[in-house]
């Protein structure tokens, strides 16, 4: 409690900078760095978000804050010239959140605080205009009785809806004075109904209100949601910016707007952006009427056109990146309401980064830093054939670029409820909120008919890197009654298959095929990014690439199986195999001779069974070694839990009884099911599989051996460069380990003795169990190589299942947070994380040359990759499609000397 007695919890703008992020979140350290900057910036202060933090934690606000509040308002008043909700001139102000993460329309915002019934004829006085003045009033109410007081939105909506269609008004602005003072009465009488009490006519217990609102708002389910989604952490807090307000509901010289010094949605340069006339800031974003380009402000009105460019300029240049801009026009006078770092799309991530390297605003390895993976999965994605024959149902705004298709949805609710049982779906609104969060991660992709490309929509989308076409005006959106229609009476009911294109903003009726991407063209070597008409974006992507290979220290190697997955791994950059499964080599036909060697009675059926299978393994490796010619292959023995390659017992048991009733028993399915009782499991993944199989089939692991070899051989004689590596699955203790290297090693021998040809083959393991991690020491002194199979290791320390856990509870562990991504697809530091951190500090120490590697699903993860470069590993192998982002990632890690994680 003594920290927190001296602690300063409010700054006034002209205190902070733009590195204060933690403690004035973005939005109000921005506001301050624009301050210092010069800009016109609306005076206000900022409750930090310590302030935030202890609320939270104790239910109430640090005892302090109310008195640093009031100093800091004194000064706002003494610099305004007018007091808060002064009845004869008020001085108005935003109560706004702003966390460190940008988090738009998460958490809460209440504008014109300080408005009453006893200040509204002085503002209307003052402003000249006393349909602004009632405009300003039942804002308010409608914000706060949602925000602070709990009310329902939908009845101000309704109330609003019922006064337009008595009037005859198509929108808010045909309402005047007289009908906006109804509607103040109206909302004030809802207010009290639903809360219990009426609006609080004192202004500073508006204000104090707002800010216990805002703080409360950081721990709402749609923030808690994003957060996990987005993987920003949860104890953060959020400050809380009070802002003297500006207004651009003052009539047609006045308007509010959101500028991007670059297009969000592509990269390019140029003028973007959406502005309102006679609106305020909420207007905008919501979508509830349609803006026209930022570029028509010239027309409007040039002179702040040309001064908002200048700013443009001037806060791209200081924060070398897209800027997010919020700006009110208020009766000509130009103010700046926010600026940040501004959300893009892959494709503009990429384009950007390079753009900014060839101003000289940064250099290649922050270029590096611009981008990530998961930016590059989606530049992978299949994108739509142009000349698909498929009908168009309309064309709106392309705000968040991709693929989309799906069945139309018309709720949130909805769309996570078909998503849940497999279906894909596009969710469809007039507009989105801040609670249709939920649905629009559910969705493949969201379709709006109102909103630009910086509405709620928009802005979300662009963040998880969702599809998105916003503002397709032509299309009538009916969500009551579930239905859409588009231009020539055709009606797309809920269920109906629609597909979206984000990158140009086309609507289709039905299912669109799709055509690669040309970033997969160009890793798979069909497009060169060399050439002059080469894309612009798979430019961006080459050069970002080229560097990343440059500087990073981890290889990447791919899990691949047979040579046409190696051939691709190749293309896509692999520098070796790092798994290859054999068990996926005995599917099919072969099985049969598998299940033979399984069920052998004598010395005699066994080696018939491994004789039929020999020659099988070595071509497989022949091919698989051509493939990868000069680079490792690490081949891993046979790995399957039993039952995989036995027959089903229960169908088994079937037969063999309805044989019996018929009295025609046939004598192999009676010992075939008597074998088959005897080896089932419980628990398969935890019974006889990997070096078990190995130690209990005798001949088993030597004819894999053995194979690998005879195809090496082959390979030198052909004067091929084949470098195999093996490993011995599953390993609990060094002891199992000896026994197969020193069977391997005597069959390695023989073979070199056969052909004349010296091998040089490796031994080594996979780290899969808890046991082989912590006496990681001792199995060194038998292996050559790790490979941490994190898969099985998730699994055995975790104590679940992969294969079970997705449908039982894992949904509930993220909805209450207790993960905030899965442990199967981000490497769980803290438990799985540690044990490969002190096996690879103890295996190395055994053997300082031990070759450390991951083969598990992870080795794709970009988080996991900055890990494993973090412990020291030397390669990552994950699945072909993946090896650009471990590549692009490995590279991230080398060049970021922070030593940052890759969120």
């Amino acid at each position: 409690m003594s920290e927190q007695v001296s602690q300063k919890f409010v700054y006034d703008f002209t205190e902070g900078n733009k590195e204060l992020k933690d403690l004035l979140g973005g939005k109000g350290a921005n506001l301050a760095e624009m301050t210092n900057l010069g800009l016109p910036v609306p005076p206000g202060f900022i409750i930090t978000t310590e302030a935030c933090k202890v609320y939270l934690d104790s239910g109430h606000e640090p005892a302090e804050l109310r008195d640093e509040v009031s100093a800091h308002l004194d000064a706002l008043e003494q610099k305004m010239g007018k007091k808060l909700g002064q009845p004869d001139n008020p001085l108005l102000v935003s109560v706004r959140s702003g966390a460190k993460f940008s988090m738009p329309g998460m958490m809460d915002t209440v504008l014109n605080i300080g408005m009453s019934d006893a200040s509204v004829a002085g503002l209307a006085a003052q402003a000249g205009d006393e349909r602004f003045a009632w405009d300003s009033y039942r804002r308010l109410l409608q914000m706060f009785g949602k925000t602070v007081m709990g009310v329902d939105g939908e009845l101000f909506e309704e109330a609003l809806e019922e006064i337009k269609r008595a009037k005859g008004a198509e929108s808010d602005l045909g309402l005047d004075a007289a009908d906006l003072q109804q509607l103040v009465e109206e909302f004030k009488s809802i207010v009290l109904k639903e809360a219990g009490r009426e609006f609080p006519q004192e202004p500073r217990e508006q204000m104090d209100l707002a800010v216990r609102a805002v703080f409360d708002s950081w721990n709402t389910d749609r923030a808690k949601l994003y957060r996990r989604q987005e993987r920003i952490p949860g104890d953060l807090g959020t400050a809380v910016n009070i802002c003297s307000m500006v207004f651009g509901n003052l009539g047609p010289d006045s308007g509010t707007g959101v500028a991007f010094t670059r297009d969000p949605a592509t990269g390019h340069q140029g003028v973007y952006g959406d502005y309102l006339q006679n609106a305020q800031g909420e207007d905008v974003v919501a979508g509830i009427r349609n803006t026209v380009p930022l570029a028509d402000l010239e027309g409007l009105d040039k002179a702040s056109y040309d001064q908002l460019m200048q700013i443009m300029t001037t806060l791209e240049t200081h924060y070398k990146d897209l800027c997010d801009i919020e700006f009110t026009i208020e009766r000509g006078h130009l103010w700046m309401l926010q600026t940040r770092v501004g959300k893009r799309t892959a494709a503009a991530a990429f384009r950007i980064a390079t753009q900014l390297v060839d101003q000289g605003l940064i250099d290649e390895a922050e270029a590096l830093q611009r981008v990530n993976g998961a930016q590059l999965a989606q530049l992978m994605f299949p994108r739509f054939e142009e000349d698909s024959k498929v009908t168009r149902l309309g064309w709106g705004i392309a705000a968040s670029p991709g693929a989309a298709v799906g069945k139309a949805v018309f709720d949130s609710y909805t769309a996570v409820k078909w998503s849940r049982s497999g279906e894909k779906v596009i969710l469809i609104r007039r507009e989105t909120n801040p609670d249709d969060l939920n649905g629009m991660i559910a969705a493949e992709g969201i379709l709006t008919s109102r909103g630009g490309k910086t509405s709620h929509a928009a802005v979300v989308a662009r963040g998880m890197g969702k599809t998105c076409v916003c503002g397709a005006e032509e299309l009538e959106v009916d969500t009551k009654r579930r239905r859409m229609t588009a231009p020539g009476g055709i009606v797309i009911e809920e269920g109906d298959v629609v597909s979206i294109d984000g990158s140009s903003g086309k609507v289709y009726l039905g299912e669109v095929p799709v055509v690669p991407s040309p970033v997969v063209e160009y890793f798979e070597g069909r497009m060169h990014a060399g050439a002059d008409d080469a894309d612009e974006l798979v430019q961006a992507v080459h050069r970002i690439m080229a560097y990343a290979d440059r500087v990073r220290r981890l290889r990447v190697r791919a899990n691949a199986d047979n040579a046409e997955d190696a051939n691709r791994a190749r293309r896509f950059g692999a520098q070796g195999i790092g798994l290859c499964r054999t068990e996926h080599m005995f599917l099919g036909e072969r099985r049969e001779l598998v299940e033979r060697l399984i069920l052998a009675d004598t010395d005699s059926e066994r080696d018939e069974a491994l004789g039929a299978l020999l020659p099988l393994q070595k071509a497989d490796f022949i091919e698989l070694f051509e493939a990868m010619d000069g680079l490792p292959v690490t081949v891993r023995l046979l790995d399957p839990p039993l039952h995989e390659f036995l027959p089903d017992i229960t169908e088994l048991s079937v037969r063999v009884a309805l044989a019996e009733s018929r009295k025609d028993a046939n004598e192999n399915d009676l010992r075939l099911l008597q074998a088959v009782h005897k080896l089932h499991e419980q628990n398969p993944m935890l019974g006889l599989r990997g070096v078990r199989l190995g130690l209990v089939i005798p001949g088993l692991f030597s004819m894999q051996v053995r194979a690998i070899a005879e195809a090496a051989a082959h390979r030198k004689d052909m004067k091929g460069d084949p470098r195999p590596e093996i490993m011995i699955p599953l390993v609990g203790t060094v002891q199992e380990l000896e026994i197969v290297r020193e069977e391997a090693e005597k069959v390695i021998a023989e073979v070199e003795a056969a052909t004349g040809i010296n091998l040089k083959l490796t031994l080594g393991t996979m780290i899969e169990l808890p046991r082989a991690a912590l006496t990681a020491g001792q199995i060194a002194e038998a292996a050559e190589f790790f490979s941490f199979g994190t898969n099985d290791l998730t699994q055995t320390v975790w104590g679940f299942s992969r294969d079970d856990v997705e449908a039982s509870f894992f949904t509930a562990y993220l909805e209450k947070g207790i993960f905030g991504v899965s442990p199967f697809e981000t490497i769980d530091r803290d438990g799985v994380g540690s044990l490969i951190r002190s096996a690879c500090e103890a295996g190395r120490a055994a053997r300082p040359g031990l070759k450390l590697g991951v083969c598990g699903e992870h080795g794709g993860d970009p988080e996991s990759v900055h890990f494993f470069h973090e412990v020291g590993l030397d390669y990552v192998s994950c699945s072909p499609f993946r090896i650009p982002v471990a590549r692009l990632e490995a590279g991230r890690a080398a060049a970021d000397p922070s030593g940052n994680d890759s969120r």
